[in-house]
C-alpha cells in the first residue's frame, strides 16, 4: 500500500451552482487539469473524485459535484448524486461568486447545517467583481469564507495557505487525533496475532486493505505483530513463551480461531474492529439480533462499500446469504448494493448487513447507520453477523467489555 487509503482521507465536498467555477477551483487547487471545464452548463455530470496531499493538513479527497441548479435533461439524477455527497463530506466547500447569493446557495448552506457538515464558502471570480459590504455580511451569517480567482495563478500559493488554515480549523476532531483501530486494546510492547487466510479472495502477492491497516496501526502503537494462516495458528501459539495480548482474525476463520485461542486471550475479527472505527459498534451488535426474527419472504440488503469483482464463493454475495438461510431456515430475498449506491428508502428491508467499510469514510458509514436507524431498520456488519451466525459473538466481543452490558447471555444466539 503506497498511498493513504481514500477512506482515511479528509473528504471535501465542492458544491455550488452550474458554471460558478467548481471544477475550475478544483483544477486551481490541484495545480493541474483534473476536471473538465467549459462554459456549457452541466459539464460535470457525475461526482469527480481527486485525491491529493494538502500539507500540513495531510491527505484529502475532493468530491466535485454537479450544480444543484442543473436544468438539463439528466438534472434529476445528477442532483440526486450531488445531494448524496453531503453524506460523505467531512467539510462542505460552497463555491459562489461576488454579490450573488441565490436560493441555491441558501439550500446548500441549509443542507450542510442540517447534516452538521462544517461549511466553508469560497467566493470565486473576484477578477470580475469585488464583494460589496452587504454581500460580505450575508456570507458571515452562513459561515467562514475566503475569496479567490481560479484563473489568477499568481495568487495561488497565498490562497492555498489560507485555505488550508480554514480547513484545519473546520475539520472534524478525529482527523487531528485519529482513533486507534486496535492500538488502544493492546499495551505498548504487546503482541498482536493476526490470523489471515490466503484464499481466493486474497489479492495475488498482497494482503487485503483491512489487514494492512491493522498491521500499520499496531506498529504505530509500538506493538509487535505475528501474522499467520489459520492452519498454522495453533502451532505458532505453542511456540510463544507467553500468550498474545490480542488475536484478530478474518471473519471467515472466526470459528476455528476462537476454538484455538485460550479463554484468557482477547479475540476479535478485522471486520468488528472496523465496525468500531468507522461506525457505532453497539448499534451494529444490536442489529445482529434481528437475524433470529427473519421469516420467509423478508428482504435483506447486503451493502458493500467497494465495487470488487465478485468471486466464485464471494463473502457478501454467496457465503453470508447461504449462512443466513441455513441459520433461519427461511427463504429470504437477498439484494446486494455496491459502492456509494445505498438506497435512500430502507423500509422495504427487514435487515441491512454492511461490509467492514474499509473503503468508506467514517462520515459516510455513520450517515448510513443514521439512515437505517431513522427508518427503523436494524443494521449489522459482516464481522458481527458472521460471529453471531457461528455462535461466537460473545467471544469475538471480548476486547470490548462495555458492549456486553447488561448481560453476556443477551448476546447468545
Amino acid at each position: 500500500m503506497n498511498q493513504t487509503p481514500k477512506a482515511l482521507r479528509l473528504h471535501l465536498g465542492i458544491f455550488g451552482r452550474t458554471n460558478v467555477g467548481k471544477s475550475s477551483f478544483l483544477n486551481f487547487v490541484a495545480g493541474q487539469n483534473v476536471a473538465i471545464i467549459s462554459e456549457i452548463p452541466g459539464t460535470t455530470t457525475d461526482v469527480v473524485e481527486k485525491a491529493m496531499e494538502l500539507s500540513p493538513l495531510g491527505p484529502v479527497v475532493f468530491l466535485d459535484t454537479a450544480g444543484l441548479d442543473d436544468a438539463s435533461a439528466l438534472a434529476g439524477r445528477r442532483i440526486e448524486k450531488t445531494r448524496a455527497v453531503f453524506g460523505r463530506a467531512d467539510v462542505a466547500v460552497l463555491i459562489t461568486e461576488p454579490n450573488r447569493w441565490t436560493a441555491t446557495e441558501e439550500e446548500i448552506s441549509r443542507e450542510a447545517k442540517a447534516r452538521k457538515v462544517p461549511l466553508l464558502i469560497l467566493v470565486n471570480k473576484i477578477d470580475t467583481a469585488r464583494s460589496n459590504a452587504s454581500f460580505v455580511e450575508t456570507l458571515r451569517t452562513h459561515g467562514d469564507y475566503l475569496e479567490t480567482s481560479s484563473i489568477d495563478r499568481s495568487g495561488r500559493e497565498a490562497f492555498l495557505a489560507a485555505f488550508k488554515r480554514k480547513l484545519t480549523a473546520l475539520c472534524p476532531a478525529h482527523f487531528s487525533t485519529p482513533p486507534a483501530l486496535l492500538g488502544d486494546l493492546v499495551p505498548a510492547g504487546g503482541l498482536v496475532v493476526m490470523v489471515v487466510p490466503i484464499d481466493l479472495e486474497a489479492p495475488k502477492g498482497r494482503l487485503i486493505l483491512p489487514q494492512v491497516q491493522a498491521i500499520r496501526d499496531a506498529l504505530d502503537h509500538d506493538c509487535g505483530v505475528l501474522v499467520v494462516k489459520e492452519r498454522e495458528y495453533a502451532a505458532f501459539l505453542d511456540k510463544l513463551s507467553s500468550p498474545p495480548d490480542l488475536v484478530v482474525c478474518d471473519s471467515q476463520a472466526v470459528l476455528k480461531t476462537v476454538a484455538d485461542t485460550p479463554p484468557n486471550v482477547k479475540c476479535t475479527t478485522f471486520s468488528i474492529l472496523f465496525a468500531r472505527l468507522k461506525g457505532d459498534l453497539r448499534v451494529l451488535v444490536q442489529g445482529a439480533f434481528a437475524i433470529g426474527k427473519l421469516r420467509s419472504g423478508d428482504r435483506v440488503l447486503i451493502a458493500e462499500g467497494c465495487t470488487h469483482h465478485a468471486l466464485e464463493d464471494d463473502i457478501g454475495r454467496v457465503k453470508i446469504p447461504r449462512w443466513l438461510k441455513q441459520f433461519t431456515g427461511a427463504d429470504l430475498e437477498i439484494e446486494v448494493r455496491s459502492g456509494h449506491d445505498f438506497p435512500k428508502d430502507l423500509k422495504a428491508y427487514k435487515l441491512v448487513i454492511h461490509c467492514g467499510s474499509c473503503t468508506l469514510g467514517r462520515k459516510e458509514m455513520l450517515t448510513r447507520i443514521e439512515q437505517s436507524s431513522l427508518s427503523g431498520i436494524p443494521m449489522t456488519n459482516y464481522g458481527v453477523c458472521i460471529s453471531y451466525l457461528q455462535g461466537v459473538l460473545e467471544r469475538a466481543l471480548s476486547p470490548f467489555p462495555g458492549i456486553l452490558e447488561p448481560s453476556p447471555s443477551f448476546f447468545k444466539p
